[in-house]
């Protein structure tokens, strides 16, 4: 193990960054000062580590009205990306689709229309009709998506959620927690495409006949707030109004996530107060740049270079208080043997970051460049080149 360095600066680390449990600088409802959060349920954390900034009764088990469309969204992108289907692709709606209630986008019966066009309109409109018109693509029926709804809802630990259908509408038994939405709403955030269409504030659907639906976003922070880039919105009487968001400021993200506000006003309020309060008491500090070689020599057994450049495989941040003092280190800790042919982006290592003696994490180093094997006659020329002439 060879020891980088060490690093002190103005920070506290509130909690490791793998495990994303609650730590030293979160804070409850009675502890939040300046905040006035109105709505039953709230959650503040922090993307990247899951840290956990706020909270108040974030474990009860409440409807969450169309926020349930968050785990439908989820279950469409994760299908997009194992190749299911195309956004180019065009699917026939069905006249169960087509007849839902509620927030739509008024698809015809037995039309075709295009799968991009269709998660647009439940990204910016929420729309029902669209929703089961996926439902029953993916799964070949409403029910049976469901059934996967909640069986990825397990995978996430998601354990106070459960599903009754895809679009949020009342239904006996369905219900989520605040810090389950946060979950499956920071899954859905590293499906890429989904930012295609979560910033869209205003467009239009257009139908085969030649009429077109207008639509426009229901989470109204990605207009009036600074950095926010997603969200999805909810509401039934029994639900009250609901928002989880996202917004993003430099390297920090926060997601935060309001259930049963008493009205439209206070959603958007008390989830603004929190990204405020977030982005005002915290930062991350980059501890590791994924873009940046490290200063290591790295032996190679047999190469024809005897050292070789690396690289961090991805960045890693450490989210904090700010204005507080920390000390970190860390170390690095190569493969037992790293022999030559070498590959670029070969694993070669590991980076091992501590606090206070106790490791918070650790990121692969990979090689920054090729190394092939020597040969013989590199042997020889390098014995030779020591010879006195």
């Amino acid at each position: 193990m060879k020891k980088i360095f060490s690093v002190f600066f103005a920070l506290i680390c509130i909690v490791s960054a793998l495990t994303g449990i609650l730590g030293i600088g979160a804070v409850s409802a009675a502890q939040a000062g300046g905040l006035a959060v109105k709505s039953r349920s709230a959650y503040l954390m922090d993307y990247n580590s899951g840290t956990l900034i706020y909270a108040n009764n974030e474990n009860e088990e409440l409807p969450i009205a169309s926020m349930n469309k968050v785990m439908t969204l989820l279950l469409c992108f994760e299908a997009l990306d194992e190749g299911a289907f195309s956004l180019d692709d065009s699917i026939t709606v069905s006249a169960e689709a087509s007849g839902m209630g509620g927030s739509q986008v008024f698809l015809e019966a037995n039309n075709s229309y295009q799968i991009g066009n269709l998660i647009k309109s439940i990204v910016v409109a929420s729309a029902n009709d669209a929703c089961v018109a996926m439902a029953e693509h993916i799964a070949g029926s409403e029910e049976l998506f469901v059934e996967r709804m909640n069986e990825r809802a397990k995978e996430l630990g998601m354990t106070h959620t459960v599903f009754i259908n895809c679009t949020g509408l009342p239904g006996a038994g369905q219900h989520s927690t605040a810090k389950d939405v946060a979950k499956m709403f920071s899954e859905l955030l590293t499906h890429k495409d989904y930012y295609r269409y979560s910033g869209i504030w205003m467009d239009k659907i257009e139908h085969a006949e030649g009429r077109y639906t207008e639509i426009s976003n229901t989470n109204k922070l990605i207009r009036f707030y600074d950095g926010c880039d997603g969200g999805k919105t909810g509401y039934t009487s029994e639900a009250g109004h609901c928002l989880v968001a996202s917004a993003k400021r430099g390297n920090m993200r926060l997601v935060s996530v309001v259930i049963k506000a008493p009205d439209s006003k206070v959603r958007f309020g008390d989830v603004t107060q929190m990204f405020n309060y977030g982005f005002a008491n915290y930062m991350n500090k980059t501890i590791v740049d994924e873009n940046t070689p490290l200063e290591i020599p790295v032996r190679v057994d047999g190469g024809k270079k005897d050292e070789i450049q690396v690289i961090p495989e991805k960045s890693y941040y450490l989210f904090s208080e700010k204005n507080k003092k920390d000390a970190l280190e860390i170390d690095f800790c190569p493969l037992e043997k790293v022999k030559a042919p070498i590959e670029k982006g070969e694993l070669v290592g590991y980076l091992k970051i501590y606090r206070d003696q106790i490791e918070i994490g650790e990121v692969a180093v990979l090689a920054n460049e090729s190394v092939a094997r020597s040969t013989y006659f590199d042997t020889i020329k390098d014995i030779a080149k020591d010879w006195p002439i």
